[in-house]
This record gives C-alpha cells, structure tokens and sequence, in this order.
C-alpha cells in the first residue's frame, strides 16, 4: 500500500529544511532581515523552522511499518537496517564537516548533526520495530518522555546553575559540553550540541510516535482520517499542558516538543490524506511537486547542504536588493530563497522523471 499524503508530507518537509535553512543563509550570509517564524527560536518556544525537523523524523517512523512488514514476518536479517544507519550517520558526518575538511586549522570539527540524528533514530525504531511489539513501544515511548524531564533537571556536570528555562543550563546540555568539548554547534561555557547525546532518546520517541502512526494507517482502513485527527489533537493538547513546567525546546528536544510536534505533524498528514487518498482522485499541481522532494529526500538534502550557498550568489540577490526597499526585507528576501527551492526541485523533478530513486 502507497500513500500519497506520506510522499506528500515527506516533500513538504524537506522542501520546509531547505526553506528554512536557506532563510537562514539569508539572515547571517547577506544581513537580510529575515521573518522571525523562519528562524529557529534561540531557546524555548517554536516556530515554523522548528517544526520541520521533528515533523521529518515523524515521518521516518511512519515509513518502517510500511517497508519493514515483510521483513517482520518473515525474520529478515538486520545487517541492512545497520548498514543504512551506518551510511546516514556517516553522509551526516561529512556535511557537517565541509569546512573543517577544507580547512582542519581553520575550526573545529562536529561529530553530530542533522543526518547523525535521522541515522540513530532510524536504526533504533527500525530494530524496535523488528524485535519489540506494539505495547513495548507505546511504553518505551512513555518512559522515555516521562524520564526524560527529571533527567533534563539534574545538576550541571560542569556547575553551571540549572535552570532549564536558560539557554544551555540544564543537565543536558552539559552532557555535551563534557563529553563532546569544543566539537558543539553551539560554542561557548553555555554550548551544546542541538542534535546532541541525551536529546537522541526523545528524538527515538518522536520516532516511535511515528511507527504507531504508520501501523494505524496500514491496519484501519476507513477510519484513518478521525484516528489520526484525534491522536493528533491529543498529543497537541498534551503537549501543550506540559510545557507550563517543561518548556518546549528544540535545542534538547524536551518531551513536549516531541508532543507538539508530532501532534501538528499528525494533523496535517489527516488533512492531507483526506485530501489526497480518496480513490480515483489525482494529486494536484502542488502535491505533485512535493513528490519530487518526497521521493529522493535524503538526496534533496545533500544536494541543498553542498550548495548552500547558491542562495547568497549576486545574480540570486539581484530581485532582493531591487525590491527591499519598496516591500521590506522580510518578502524580498524570499525571492532568492524561492528561486533557490525552485532549482533543488528542478534535481529531484528531474530523478523522479527518470525513475532515479537515490537511496542512502
């Protein structure tokens, strides 16, 4: 069975990554004033660029009921589970490191990373998947957020004050200041890696939050539509409550982001797939775009992460500068970032046409 919302949601969040990220390289890359809502929150509260990565990892979760049922059944090994996470962790790796291998004098190198993450949290939801049932999950799901708030509460190892309403002062992030030291995204006596060590379990929850929702899908056909509204609107809800004493933080990736996050993503696939998986009914102009990005979206990602900064080239700033001054930075900065989608698209349009389905 082949759902075209999940091709459809997997596009639209890549192609939200690239936007956002690209908004980004216009912010720091050509000194844009950039809209807020796409620019990650420097600590706690979301906005849209913080939902693209969790709502991605969702919907790697989603995907393994539908790839790995028949290994399921029939006790496949796992030697290609490890050998993908291996390959994701390892791509990973070397995006986050293009400029120390140009330069290794000139920083310092990272060892985790987006593709890092998406790697750990594949090989463990797939292998759980294989070897636990559904009431294990649900469980592990359960502890791992619930645990996960009095672990963020522990002392600093390093002494600095806790307070996890503060950038960087939770036991968390001094995890990886201690064991990871200058090799952060984010440098400095309050640093810490956003794709760091202990934010790697809710992440697997996020992940498992996913499976649920894929084995929905693949056994209640009929009622998908109300079911995944109303796991999607509980999740919100719950998230929500919980973040009045645990706030939502995409940087250690707390328990209630996972919620919220996976809540808005669940949500938006229902109204996705009651839009696009009635029988007989044909994508549209703009669902079938997302397909391009949906159906080669690792490489969608690479492609963006190696020429990142297209985005700030003169000729793509050229409608930027010759029309912030009539309609502000935060629209004419869009222009470069659309043209920019628009060419990474144009790649993945071009695969798709061809049948070129490039896997990692």
């Amino acid at each position: 069975m082949r759902l075209i919302s999940l091709d459809v949601l997997r596009g639209l969040t890549v192609a939200g990554m690239i936007l956002v990220n690209a908004a980004a390289g216009m912010k720091y890359g050509a000194e844009a004033d950039v809209a807020p809502i796409l620019l990650h929150k420097s600590w706690e509260g979301l906005t849209l660029a913080d939902l693209v990565f969790p709502a991605f990892l969702t919907m790697v979760g989603i995907a393994i009921p539908f790839s790995l049922r028949q290994r399921a059944a029939t006790g496949a090994p796992t030697g290609p589970i490890l050998s993908r996470t291996g390959r994701l962790i390892l791509l990973g790796f070397i995006l986050s490191n293009l400029y120390w291998f140009a330069d290794f004098g000139d920083r310092d190198w990272r060892l985790f990373g987006v593709l890092q993450r998406i790697g750990l949290v594949y090989g463990a939801c797939a292998l759980l998947f294989l070897f636990a049932g559904p009431r294990v999950r649900m469980a592990l799901i359960a502890v791992l957020l619930i645990g996960y708030w009095p672990l963020a509460l522990l002392p600093a190892l390093d002494g600095l004050p806790n307070d996890i309403w503060q950038r960087g002062h939770n036991f968390v992030a001094s995890v990886d200041r201690v064991l990871l030291g200058n090799h952060l995204y984010v440098k400095g006596p309050e640093g810490y890696d956003p794709e760091g060590i202990l934010g790697t379990l809710p992440a697997i929850a996020q992940g498992l939050i996913g499976i649920a929702i894929g084995e929905l899908l693949l056994k209640r056909e009929g009622q998908r539509t109300r079911l995944l509204l109303a796991a999607g609107a509980a999740m919100l809800a719950a998230g929500i409550a919980w973040s009045f004493a645990f706030p939502i933080v995409k940087d250690i990736w707390s328990s209630p982001f996972v919620l919220v996050t996976a809540g808005i993503t669940v949500l938006t696939l229902a109204a996705l797939h009651h839009v696009l998986d009635r029988e007989g009914r044909a994508p549209g102009i703009a669902a079938t775009a997302m397909l391009a990005f949906g159906a080669n979206a690792i490489a969608a990602y690479t492609l963006h992460q190696v020429t990142s900064g297209v985005v700030t080239w003169d000729v793509l700033l050229l409608p930027f500068h010759a029309t912030r001054a009539a309609i502000g930075d935060p629209i004419a900065s869009l222009f470069p970032v659309l043209i920019y989608i628009v060419l990474i698209w144009a790649a993945m349009e071009w695969l798709r046409r061809k049948g070129w389905i490039i896997k990692i």
